[in-house]
């Protein structure tokens, strides 16, 4: 996953700021109690949506203090142990596995060398979860090679891609009940993910015309790709929008606010920030201060 999906905490009530914060933290918890500590190194806000998205309404949610393993002199509170948790986590290990085979097949030689070092830490715990979730491991793989086959035709298609990889996010939505609700979840996913997929396409625009690599906006646009951002905007507004949809036809319980509140002003603020320039700009300084920024 990219890190686009997560709240703009600046604007949350302390509340629920402390909520989302929670999920995360129990998030990171469910991962090093179920893979270790090196797996709560691919923690990422996206899968905290997922955990929110996953949980079944009426079972109530319990928070406690935990050990943060990043700053163990401080406590902080955790959503505890939930089949929603363990399904994130689950799908974090398993997206994380492919996206290094595929950066070990595609890469250059320090990303090659990257994946095939992490891959060497993380196999057992792919396995494990690969176990838990077969289905989502076959469709995340599928769906995987079915992307690297467009990209290597250089495929003049924003949708067939992007429909590519929404189809690995909606696998997550497998055998939830009832269907009425796996249904709406899996709207919410798949639209989520073509949302994820164009906004990284933008996000890379420069990078890939300067590398050659594949990008759908300039494999359909060529120059004049700059000049589409409104027409590429407005089919991302459509997926939100269809997303929003599936989302007011559910009671999701303790996490409605939160979950609408990511819809409708978490990725509108991301996208902004994309198509402004200053998710770049935002990501370099991180990468200089070496802080992991948390609100927008």
């Amino acid at each position: 996953m990219f890190g686009y999906v997560r709240a703009a905490t600046s604007v949350l009530s302390p509340e629920d700021a402390q909520r989302y914060q929670g999920v995360y933290c129990g998030l990171c918890r469910t991962l090093g109690g179920r893979y270790g500590r090196r797996a709560q190194m691919i923690l990422n806000y996206d899968f905290v949506f997922l955990a929110m998205l996953l949980a079944q309404p009426g079972m109530e949610s319990d928070f406690s203090l935990c050990t943060c393993p990043a700053k163990p002199w401080k406590k902080k509170a955790c959503w505890t142990v939930n089949p929603a948790l363990e399904a994130a986590a689950d799908a974090s290990v398993i997206l994380t596995w492919w996206k290094l085979q595929d950066s070990i097949r595609d890469g250059d030689w320090k990303e090659r060398a990257a994946g095939k070092s992490a891959c060497l830490a993380l196999k057992s715990h792919y396995e494990k979860a690969a176990a838990f979730r077969p289905d989502f491991d076959r469709t995340v793989q599928s769906c995987l090679e079915e992307l690297h086959r467009l990209e290597e035709a250089n495929t003049p298609s924003l949708d067939r891609p992007a429909d590519t990889f929404a189809r690995i996010l909606q696998g997550a939505a497998t055998h939830m009940e009832p269907a009425a609700r796996a249904s709406a979840v899996s709207q919410i996913l798949y639209h989520v993910g073509r949302w994820i997929y164009l906004t990284d396409a933008w996000d890379d625009l420069e990078e890939d015309r300067k590398t050659g690599g594949y990008n759908p906006v300039l494999a359909r646009y060529g120059q004049e790709a700059q000049d589409q951002k409104d027409h590429l905007r407005d089919t991302m507004h459509a997926s939100l929008g269809i997303a929003d949809t599936a989302y007011s036809l559910l009671d999701w319980g303790e996490w409605e606010g939160l979950l609408g509140h990511i819809l409708h002003t978490g990725l509108p603020a991301v996208e902004e920030a994309v198509f402004t320039g200053q998710w770049k700009q935002r990501q370099k300084r991180n990468q200089r201060t070496n802080h992991k920024e948390t609100i927008l």
